[in-house]
């Protein structure tokens, strides 16, 4: 579990410090206060720490390794035309450094990157082994329908898009889980796919499928909403979100009415009941009083939870945290949405 977040000089943050729950973490605040920003960055480095452990399971991480691993993640996934292009810019030449504490003091890792630099990190504290778990990343896109041949393409071509997309497909095509973890998996599986009305299947043309009483409908003609949580339902029947493991989602509201929104809150803090560390972006009022009402329940009382607000100013975003949302110092970003509520109060 991530236990400790510092980045200096990434993008819009001048210094941000977060304490990250074990179990959910809730980011808001406007447009343009680096929501998406800092899911990336703590994807990428899950990703790069979990995924290399895979490749070269026997050896201890390196700094060569991770250098260029880092490197090409996060200019992957963030799509800037340079590396140093990520470092924020003020007068004269500046360094971004990220450190990330992990449950483990042996897992902690700290580098940094220039302004200057095309494609290189550098390695300040290099962590003594690879992560356990693994991370997902949900963008605010549903990938089902993009699904067939896009790891193919995106892999033997050059495409405008974070490999992000390239990740969670690749998790969505790997098989389903069998053995022991099968009941965990079916009482997360079960909400999803009553919400759905059936449940989420890969043919061996490679296109998903949603499998109803009446027969199943191709991917393209589900509602976009169903297609969100059918995204979520395959990953947790392949078992990348059930145990251990990290999910980084951004807006997860997105193109969903309120009855599908209440159902995407349930499966996040069951998700984080069940160890799994998820971070999510989000804009939306009513998903943030769906996870406070969940979290006063007594079934969730125990599952930490933890939202941090970001806010621009001047001199870069700052970044507050609380156990509820009444402890954040700002939650400009549902000013507009509280303004609401109070003048169709006056209006009735």
């Amino acid at each position: 579990m991530i236990r400790s977040v510092h980045i200096s000089n990434l993008t819009v943050f001048k210094n941000a410090r977060l304490t990250p729950a074990n179990g959910l973490n809730v980011i808001v605040g406007e447009n343009g206060t680096g929501k998406t920003h800092l899911l990336k960055a703590l994807y990428c480095v899950a990703n790069v720490l979990g995924r290399d452990r895979k490749i070269n399971a026997a050896a201890a991480p390196t700094k060569i390794a991770l250098q260029s691993a880092l490197a090409d993640k996060f200019t992957n996934v963030f799509r800037p035309e340079a590396l140093g292009r990520l470092a924020r810019r003020r007068q004269g030449r500046e360094r971004c450094d990220i450190e990330v504490r992990f449950a483990k003091r042996t897992q902690t890792i700290s580098f940094s990157f220039a302004t200057n630099s095309k494609t290189e990190v550098q390695i300040e504290n290099l962590p003594e082994e690879w992560l356990s778990d693994t991370a997902a990343y949900l963008p605010t896109r549903e990938l089902l329908t993009i699904f067939p041949n896009f790891v193919s393409v995106y892999e033997g071509h050059y495409l405008e898009f974070e490999e992000t997309w390239r990740d969670t497909c690749v998790a969505l095509g790997a098989p389903l889980t069998r053995g022991p973890r099968e009941s965990s998996v079916r009482v997360l599986l079960e909400p999803l796919e009553a919400a759905m009305g059936g449940a989420i299947i890969l043919d061996r043309s490679g296109r998903f499928y949603l499998q109803t009483s009446s027969g199943t409908m191709e991917m393209p003609l589900v509602a976009e909403g169903l297609r969100k949580l059918g995204m979520v339902a395959r990953l947790i029947a392949t078992g990348k979100l059930a145990g251990n493991g990290y999910l980084f989602w951004d807006e997860p509201e997105a193109n969903l009415n309120p009855r599908l929104i209440k159902n995407i809150a349930k499966t996040i803090i069951d998700l984080s009941k069940g160890g799994i560390q998820v971070f999510i972006a989000t804009h939306s009022l009513f998903l943030l009083r769906e996870i406070e009402i969940l979290k006063a329940s007594e079934l969730y009382q125990e599952v930490p939870v933890n939202f941090v607000g970001l806010k621009a100013t001047e001199d870069g975003v700052v970044v507050s945290e609380g156990a509820d949302l009444s402890e954040l110092e700002f939650i400009s970003s549902l000013e507009a949405e509280l303004e609401q509520s109070d003048r169709i109060f006056e209006v009735g």
